[in-house]
């Protein structure tokens, strides 16, 4: 019997529920690339003291920017220190407070990036305009200025008109007031169109703070007419520019606590997805509930039909005739099942085929053979004299031929099928 498998031409909802929860969260990162790291450099500076040859610094030092990482990672900022065989390396790292977390591991991944190309001084640091590196042979966490290597950075063209100027003072003098008085050491805001930002670092203290931004801001003024300024201390950043370049959306007023856009977007995926697949489990539960009682419902006709005909037999008829489906009877294994020789009751020989399937699937594709062959009247086909559906396994009865040569049975006496169709129940 030739088997002819069935296409399929159904869609699987998993995969629509795949490219939806794929095209849901592209859209999301498509808008994560709004943000800017802000990795620009705005200054660096390496000490004029080199380690000695030989000594373990740059080891130490490599190390150090290690801790350093999972402190950024952590919590945005860190400090840390190595006890090395050249001396020991003081870190610190720290993230401006409106950089979302991608945006500061970015950062801080292209400050540490730089910062070696002033090995083997003993110290460097390092400004960009998103976040701030320096390791050191002290301990300098403390430290609100340095009258040797702060300084100012202007940059653009210049502004023509007192308007701009006097907005770059009002700046100035809000600076101080917003970063300290409202805590956190950090602020940003706009005055006539003038931007500024102002970050301390988280080490020195709201007075060291105030501190460094008043040194800060005497230096910008210096910039004017210059349409960008900005003063890079020991303690403290401070920019004003004539265009935005902050994020708003991460700015935080005094005791709230900030939440990243990170977590955000990720409990909406979350979510979404959890909505999608819950759809699609119904979905497909739904789907499998109504195949299933389908297919009751046509067990259900066709076990009728066959009971009332005189093809059904008794499953526990057939299992005597074989002697309980003894291997001495055993005649013969195909690919759908075992072929046992049986004596009925009233003394015919007749083979008796144990039907196995694999799955729902093959099942079909079995008996719509069954079907299309059952009409068919033709000299090579062996008769099928009934079947068993009732019992733990469908059995297929069919007429005993004896072991003949293959001339005799194809040019023997014609046989004609009937229409039997069984089904095993698979549940």
């Amino acid at each position: 019997m030739t088997h002819k498998k069935k296409k399929i031409s159904s869609s699987s909802p998993s995969s629509c529920v795949i490219f939806a929860i794929f095209f849901f969260s592209l859209s999301c990162r498509c808008h994560l690339t709004l943000s800017d790291p802000r990795i620009s450099e705005a200054g660096l500076s390496c000490g004029t003291t080199k380690a000695p040859l030989y000594s373990n610094y740059i080891p130490s030092f490599i190390k150090e920017m290690e801790f350093l990482s999972q402190q950024v990672t952590a919590h945005n900022w860190g400090t840390h220190s190595v006890d090395g065989g050249g001396g020991t390396v003081y870190g610190l790292a720290q993230c401006f407070n409106d950089l979302s977390h991608t945006d500061c591991l970015l950062c801080y991944a292209a400050s540490r990036t730089t910062l070696p190309r002033c090995l083997p001084s003993l110290s460097a640091r390092i400004y960009l305009d998103g976040c701030f590196l320096r390791y050191d042979r002290y301990r300098f966490y403390s430290e609100e200025t340095d009258p040797v290597r702060d300084t100012v950075n202007c940059t653009g063209g210049n502004v023509e008109g007192v308007a701009h100027q006097r907005s770059v003072e009002r700046v100035v003098d809000s600076v101080v007031l917003k970063a300290v008085a409202k805590g956190g050491g950090f602020a940003v805001g706009e005055i006539d169109g003038v931007y500024f930002l102002a970050q301390c670092w988280k080490t020195v203290g709201n007075d060291g703070c105030r501190n460094c931004l008043r040194k800060a801001g005497k230096q910008v003024r210096g910039c004017l007419p210059k349409k960008e300024g900005r003063a890079l201390n020991a303690g403290c950043y401070l920019r004003y520019s004539t265009v935005k370049f902050y994020n708003e959306q991460r700015v935080v007023e005094s005791g709230s606590r900030p939440l990243r856009r990170g977590v955000i977007i990720a409990a909406v995926l979350a979510v979404a997805a959890v909505i999608m697949l819950s759809i699609s489990a119904s979905y497909a539960a739904f789907t499998k509930f109504s195949k299933i009682k389908k297919e009751n419902n046509n067990r259900g006709q066709i076990c009728s039909s066959i009971r009332e005909s005189s093809l059904n037999y008794k499953y526990e008829t057939l299992e005597k005739a074989t002697d309980y489906f003894n291997p001495s009877r055993k005649v013969g294994q195909g690919g759908a099942g075992s072929v046992f020789k049986g004596v009925l009751p009233n003394g015919k020989v007749v083979a008796v085929k144990r039907l196995v399937f694999n799955n729902r699937q093959w099942v079909d594709e079995f008996f719509n053979e069954v079907n299309l062959i059952s009409g068919i009247e033709h000299k090579n086909l062996v008769k099928l004299l009934g079947c068993s559906i009732e019992g733990p396994e469908s059995l297929l009865v069919y007429e005993f031929l004896p072991n003949k040569s293959l001339d005799q049975f194809i040019f023997g006496k014609s046989s004609f099928l009937n229409k039997c169709i069984c089904m095993e129940i698979l549940i």
